[in-house]
């Protein structure tokens, strides 16, 4: 197999970061997250940090540097690249191809994606390969979900005896592997892919193709957001039909937990808030939650501001656990508790939650829609914050609560499990102290349990602000995430250079 070329032994090491969607440019969730703050975070332990994703409608960002014909399949078009700065030295290039990306939105209309997807995506890798081979081979490229997931595939296949790109080591990064990315098989010749690929060991699905298992197969180590994901998705109940594909590679499978930006989450400095507050003076904390209730509507009376707050800041769909929630909906307004609720999904879920706030103004405010002010001050205010997923392959707001002195009541999976520690689990007695409450079951019996739990914990002082000190303590960062990442970069590029 050809080593790696087009690289100097002297050159700084460099990453090549291709992904869909990242902050500020375009989010439709945690991806965009990620991405926007991984490639500053490896910017600065000394990576050349080049991020890669579509110039969608409405993005005004960057300096066009380049241009040049791309050719996948039969289909040619000229393809721009806009330049702009990402904190740190890291930097952005932006896809300009507005027959693809100038769009409503990114994926589709709805729950409907685009039927051109895989042209959509298999173009922005090939514009990042190409705009790579032009201007020096990184030393790793690191992909993400299946929009990305034609990148170890291409450098397999189209660029294995690539004069510059031949031997380049790839990352995959799956952020949810219920997103496989499946399309007709009909689509490989349109991709420049041979029928060698219709293969059950290659990219065949079902007699589909995915470009998740591509990615998944051919790149040289495969991670996801968190450790107990990557033992989850090797699981018939989490893989989502991926179990078997995920165990063949579980020797190259390593689970990352996702960072979060400490700046932007920072009560000490988050001027959404009405008065700072920190772990050593949490006194602010009660100017947040009066703020919270006053924002609902909601009583803000001694008696109710001596009462816990629940705060939930989340889709309104079944993965976020809101089946559970609709199961012991007429139980809440009963609990010694005020509940507040941000966020969208299912008509169902937003219907269910209005009927509630109607009919108990005084104990629930249910806010549809996304605001990102009202977000940071639910984390500040609120007393618990509720996470009862399904699944969660990481999750970022059981970080954010914690970090605001919020405590995170949450079920047992993937990254929730990974990030908060039961105030009964032997983990807290082992010298860890407690940062919340933690269930097992995915029932209504054991989403009520924990909540009796978490306020009865609050019933005693001490242990709730040990727990709060605890939770603010702890170093969700994007530098400890950052440094796993080059711990597998570096693994990818010894593995090719043994020429695995």
């Amino acid at each position: 197999m050809p080593k790696p070329r087009g690289r100097s032994a002297g050159r700084r090491r460099s990453v090549l970061i291709i992904g869909s969607e990242a902050q500020p440019f375009a989010k439709t969730g945690g991806l965009a997250d990620v991405l926007g703050a991984l490639p500053p975070a490896l910017a600065r332990l000394g990576w050349d940090a080049t991020l890669v994703l579509p110039k969608y409608r409405g993005v005004s960002s960057g300096t066009r540097t380049d241009t040049f014909p791309l050719t996948v399949g039969a289909w040619t078009r000229d393809v721009g690249f806009f330049e702009a700065p990402l904190d740190d030295g890291a930097r952005a290039l932006l896809v300009d191809c507005p027959e693809l990306y100038e769009r409503d939105a990114p994926y589709g209309h709805g729950n409907i994606d685009y039927p051109d997807n895989p042209r959509r995506f298999a173009v922005l890798v090939r514009a990042a390969l190409e705009h790579a081979a032009r201007h020096g081979a990184p030393s790793v490229v690191h992909a993400h979900d299946w929009q990305a997931g034609l990148a170890p595939v291409y450098l397999r296949s189209l660029y294995a005896a690539h004069p510059v790109l031949a031997g380049t080591p790839s990352v995959f990064t799956i952020h949810n592997i219920a997103y496989q990315g499946l399309c007709e098989a009909d689509w490989l010749p349109r991709l420049d892919l041979g029928w060698d690929q219709l293969a059950i060991d290659r990219l065949e699905y079902w007699g589909r193709v995915s470009l998740l298992k591509g990615g998944i197969n051919d790149a040289d180590m495969v991670t996801t957001v968190s450790r107990r994901y990557a033992e989850e998705i090797q699981t018939p109940e989490f893989g989502f039909g991926f179990d078997g594909i995920i165990q063949r590679r579980r020797a190259d499978l390593a689970g990352i937990l996702n960072g979060i930006d400490v700046q932007e989450w920072d009560p000490e400095h988050d001027h959404f808030l009405p008065a700072p507050f920190s772990a050593a003076d949490l006194s602010g904390k009660a100017a947040a939650k009066a703020a919270v209730l006053a924002r609902y509507g909601l009583p803000t009376g001694a008696a109710t501001l001596a009462r816990p707050l629940v705060g939930m800041v989340s889709r309104m769909v079944d993965q976020k656990g809101f089946d559970l929630i609709a199961a012991v909906a007429d139980n809440l307004p009963r609990l010694d508790a005020t509940f507040v609720v941000l966020g969208e999904g299912e008509d169902r879920y937003q219907r269910l939650w209005r009927t509630l706030a109607a009919a108990h103004p005084d104990r629930i405010g249910a806010r549809i829609g996304f605001d990102e002010s009202l977000a940071h001050l639910i984390e500040g205010g609120a007393d618990m914050f509720l996470m009862p997923s399904r699944f969660e392959p990481c999750g970022l707001n059981q970080m954010y609560s914690q970090r605001y002195g919020t405590v995170p009541v949450v079920r047992a999976v993937g990254g929730l499990a990974d990030t908060v520690r039961d105030a009964a689990s032997s983990k807290a007695v082992k010298g860890r102290r407690a940062t919340g409450v933690v269930f097992d079951a995915y029932t209504p019996e054991a989403l009520l349990g924990a909540l009796a739990r978490a306020l009865d914990l609050f019933g005693q002082p001490r242990k709730w602000r040990a727990m709060q000190r605890a939770g603010m303590q702890e170093d969700f960062s994007w530098h400890r995430s950052a440094q796993e990442y080059v711990k597998i970069y570096d693994r990818a590029i010894k593995k090719r250079l043994k020429g695995a």
